[in-house]
């Protein structure tokens, strides 16, 4: 390192964000995630040990991923390298691999490579990694937002042990905001600022397990905030709510945890439990969701899950879904809640999703024709061709219902829709019932 390089690192250790600078360097710093580093467990042990395997760090973000990395970097006896996924290439994993190759025939060291967001790496480029980790060249360390079962190779997958890390619970964050305030090393303790109890308890609150959150909003507060006459920076309530002013949402439009959210929604309203179907609507809207995507989990629901039980869920659903693409934001919401809402409190029936995979399924396995009487004789010369004879028109007998083959000879005796005794489907299947036995 030159005298620029060293200027630059101090310069970047004193300037960079408390987030950063309050960053763990072994694991008894580290807060929250003992279920995965807690004394005596699997991880643990393999960093203390300096036997680690491939691993791959899951969680949202402000957990704590980045920090475990930088835990191992520090106590690691093999060489350790990273890279990140959102602007390495090939030719950047290609360097990094010949260096490995290197370090472990010249040196018997073993080199840990870290990348961050691996999930943003390609097929392509984790296949590239694939047999450098699976003959010990790398040891891998991935750390991803997203579920690794979607977003990661399998072959990448069944090398590496999965650790999901957990939100952080509001008094693991509140340790930390002390730890920011007071500590004059590394945190912002030569400001001699205070933080209000109450203060403290909104900003653990609002970050959401958000530990960088939590301390970003802290170090805004203590650099914005003039000291008082005691010569102190007075950290309130008010000056909290003013330094994160929106609670943190664990929502991400392309990440998992938006299919953990709408799988909710869905099956809140599936359910019948209006209470948590509007809760969850609101947690999507506050995150600023597409509107009109909500719109269409709404109508399918209509369909799938409450159908001819109450036939005017349909009706609703698509009333919404147009209202909302004139209406806009924020009186869509509005729209949507009556939307969700009805939809909620609605009969249930799934006896049309049912009716439709049995009877796809049926075309799938049988090849059938359509019964002569039922072929089209909307022209001359039908009759030569047998086709059409023989039909009854049913509004010819009483309650226009006649009784006749309609399904092909190969299923005549097949049956799909099966009516429940839900809502207007039981006035269905009455109906139904009453025109059979009277003809």
């Amino acid at each position: 390192m030159d005298l620029f390089e060293y200027a630059k690192s101090k310069t970047l250790d004193q300037e960079s964000p408390l987030a950063s600078r309050l960053r763990p360097t072994t694991l008894d710093e580290v807060v929250g995630q003992q279920h995965i580093i807690g004394k005596n467990t699997l991880l643990y042990r393999a960093i203390k040990a300096d036997k680690l395997t491939s691993v791959i760090f899951y969680g949202p973000p402000g957990t704590g991923k980045t920090t475990l990395a930088k835990v191992i970097a520090n106590t690691t006896s093999a060489e350790f390298t990273q890279i990140n996924a959102t602007v390495a290439g090939k030719k950047d994993m290609e360097a990094v691999v010949k260096e490995a190759q290197q370090n472990l025939g010249m040196y018997g060291k073993k080199t840990i490579l870290f990348i961050d967001e691996i999930h943003r790496f390609n097929k392509g480029q984790q296949d590239y990694l694939l047999p450098f980790v699976e003959d010990g060249t790398i040891i891998l360390i991935g750390a991803t937002t997203e579920n690794p079962y979607f977003e990661v190779n399998a072959a990448l997958i069944s090398r590496s042990i999965i650790f999901e890390l957990k939100s952080l619970e509001i008094s693991e964050v509140k340790e930390l905001i002390l730890r920011a305030v007071n500590d004059k090393t590394k945190g912002m303790g030569n400001y001699k600022a205070r933080i209000d109890e109450d203060a403290l308890d909104f900003l653990a609150d609002m970050a959401g397990g958000d530990a960088r959150n939590a301390l970003n909003a802290i170090e805004l507060g203590i650099l914005t905030t003039p000291r008082s006459e005691d010569g102190l920076i007075h950290i309130t309530l008010d000056v909290a709510s003013q330094c994160i002013q929106k609670r943190v949402v664990r929502y991400d439009k392309n990440g998992d945890n938006h299919y953990d959210i709408i799988s909710a929604f869905i099956k809140s309203m599936r359910g019948s439990d209006p209470d948590a179907a509007v809760y969850y609507l609101a947690k999507m809207l506050y995150a600023g969701e597409d509107v009109k995507f909500i719109a269409r989990r709404i109508m399918i629901l209509a369909s799938e899950d409450i159908g001819n039980a109450d036939p005017q869920a349909l009706c609703v659903a698509v009333a919404a879904a147009q209202a909302v693409e004139r209406v806009g934001m924020p009186e869509s919401q509005i729209i949507l809640s009556q939307a969700v809402t009805y939809m909620a409190c609605a009969p249930k029936s799934n006896s049309a999703v049912n009716a439709i995979f049995a009877a796809m399924d049926s075309v799938k396995r049988t090849q059938t024709t359509v019964p002569p009487h039922l072929q089209d004789a909307h022209y001359g010369g039908h009759e030569k061709l047998g086709h059409g004879i023989g039909y009854k028109y049913a509004h010819d007998y009483p309650n226009h219902y006649v009784d006749q083959q309609y399904l092909p000879n190969e299923i005549a005796n097949e049956h799909f829709y099966e009516l429940s005794d839900m809502g207007y489907e039981k006035t269905l299947k009455d109906y139904q019932q009453k025109i059979k036995s009277q003809s």
